[in-house]
C-alpha cells in the first residue's frame, strides 16, 4: 500500500452533502479493492461517472500462448527492436504470461492518446526503460522519467502524453493488487526502517488535472479479452477533489537502496513489489560480498516452485553471456539454472556491479506467447555447454 493523500476539495466528512456553486451536489464515487476490504480513495466528480452517451462495438483483444512449448531455457533476444508500431494500447507486445501476470514490451510510434484507457481486469506496473512524460488519470497529473516503475491500479482511467523521441517500457500486468513488500512495513502499514526504500520515494500525482468542457468522450475499456469502447458527454477527468490510500504513483529504480552482505544473497533481498502468484524485484548497482572467499556470481539454483523472468535494463551482467540491454530471459521451474561457464572464476575479486535489471518470479507456469517466437534465441538452451 502507498499513504494518505488528499487533493483538491472534498467534504468535510465521506457520504455527506456536498454541493457546487449552483446548488447540485457532486457525484461522489469509491473506488475500493479487495471489495470493500482493501485500499480506496474517494472522488468527486462534477458529472455522475456513471452517465454513458454511447456504447460502440467491442473489438477482440487478446494473445495467444503455446501451452505445449517445450521445457528449456529462454532467451528473447528483443534488444534490437526500435519500435513495436502503433499507439499505447497497439504497440504493446505481449510475450510471457499465465493467470496471475502478463509481461509485455513497448515502443509506441504515435505519442499522443486521442481517447482514455481503463484496464478494468489488470492492476499494471510500467518501467520505463527509456522516455518521459505526463500520465493524466483521475487522481491528477503524475510526471514519468526512466527508470520509474509507474503502479497503476486497475480501473484508474488515464492517458499518457510523452515528452521525448524513445519510448520503451515494460508492462507488467496483474490480476492482483500490486503491493509494497509486506515484510517491509510494520501493523500500521508505514515503511519500516529496514525497507530499501521509504514514503518519500513513492510519487503520487502532483497535481489535480480538471476537465469541465461537454463533448465526446472515448473511454477505452480493457475486460475478458476485449477492448470495449464507451462514449460520455463529459471528460473522466470532472474531478474537483478526492482522498485515499488508492492512486497511481511512481517509484524508480534509482532509489531502490541494496541490501548486501558477507556472502552471495539470494533475490529475495532485492524484491520490490508483490502480487499474488509473483513478486518483482530490481537488480541496481551494489558492491559485492565481502567475506574473504567469497564469489560475487550467484550460485546454480534450482527452482521448485517458480519461473524465473529477468529484463536486462542497463550494464553487463557477469553471470551471463550474449544477453544485451532490453532482452528477457525465462528460466523455467523444474530445470536448475546458473552462471555462464568462465563467469564464476571471473567474478572471483570483483568489488562492485553497475548492473539494473528488472525480476519476475513467479509460482505458476509461464508460457510463451505466439508474439515471442520471433524473438527466441535458439542458441541460449545450449550455452551452458560452451568451453
Amino acid at each position: 500500500m502507498a499513504y494518505y493523500v488528499k487533493m483538491g476539495n472534498i467534504p468535510p466528512k465521506r457520504h455527506t452533502q456536498f454541493r457546487q456553486p449552483d446548488g447540485s451536489l457532486y457525484a461522489e464515487e469509491l473506488v475500493s479493492s479487495l471489495g470493500f476490504s482493501g485500499v480506496y480513495s474517494n472522488l468527486y466528480h462534477i458529472n455522475p461517472p456513471t452517465e454513458v452517451k454511447e456504447i460502440k462495438k467491442s473489438v477482440p483483444y487478446s494473445q495467444k500462448v503455446d501451452k505445449d512449448f517445450p521445457l528449456q531455457q529462454i532467451h528473447l533476444n528483443t534488444s534490437k527492436i526500435k519500435e513495436t508500431g502503433g499507439d499505447f494500447l497497439e504497440s504493446r507486445k505481449y510475450l510471457l504470461m499465465n493467470d496471475d501476470v502478463a509481461m509485455a514490451l513497448s515502443m509506441p510510434s504515435r505519442k499522443s492518446m486521442d481517447y482514455y484507457y481503463k484496464n478494468a481486469e489488470a492492476d499494471e506496473v510500467l518501467y520505463i526503460h527509456d522516455g518521459k512524460g505526463t500520465l493524466y488519470s483521475q487522481f491528477g497529473k503524475l510526471e514519468i522519467k526512466k527508470g520509474d516503475y509507474v503502479v497503476i491500479p486497475r480501473t484508474t482511467i488515464y492517458k499518457i502524453e510523452w515528452d521525448s523521441a524513445e519510448i520503451r517500457y515494460l508492462l507488467i500486468e496483474s490480476s492482483s493488487p500490486v503491493e509494497t513488500v509486506s515484510r517491509y512495513r510494520n501493523k500500521l502499514g508505514q515503511l519500516e526502517e529496514h525497507s530499501p526504500y521509504c514514503e518519500r520515494d513513492i510519487h503520487p500525482p502532483q497535481e489535480l488535472y480538471t476537465e469541465e468542457s461537454k463533448g465526446d468522450y472515448h473511454v477505452k475499456i480493457k475486460k475478458g479479452g476485449y477492448i470495449h469502447n464507451y462514449v460520455y458527454d463529459h471528460s473522466p477527468f470532472d474531478i474537483v477533489g478526492w482522498d485515499g490510500f488508492l492512486y497511481p504513483y511512481t517509484f524508480s529504480i534509482y532509489d531502490f537502496e541494496p541490501v548486501t552482505g558477507r556472502i552471495h544473497l539470494p533475490p529475495p533481498v532485492h524484491q520490490t513489489f508483490q502480487a499474488h502468484g509473483f513478486v518483482i524485484c530490481s537488480f541496481v548497482p551494489r558492491l559485492f560480498d565481502y567475506h574473504p572467499l567469497s564469489i560475487p556470481a550467484p550460485y546454480n539454483h534450482s527452482n521448485i516452485d517458480s519461473d524465473e523472468v529477468l529484463y536486462y535494463a542497463e550494464g553487463n551482467f557477469m553471470s551471463r553471456k550474449g544477453i544485451d540491454r532490453g532482452s528477457f530471459t525465462l528460466h523455467p521451474g523444474g530445470l536448475p539454472h546458473g552462471p555462464h561457464p568462465g563467469t564464476v572464476e571471473k567474478s572471483i575479486g570483483a568489488k562492485e556491479t553497475k548492473e539494473y535489471a528488472v525480476m519476475v518470479d513467479t509460482f505458476k507456469p509461464l508460457y510463451v506467447t505466439e508474439d515471442a517466437k520471433e524473438f527466441l534465441d535458439p542458441n541460449y538452451p545450449m550455452s551452458w555447454t560452451e568451453k
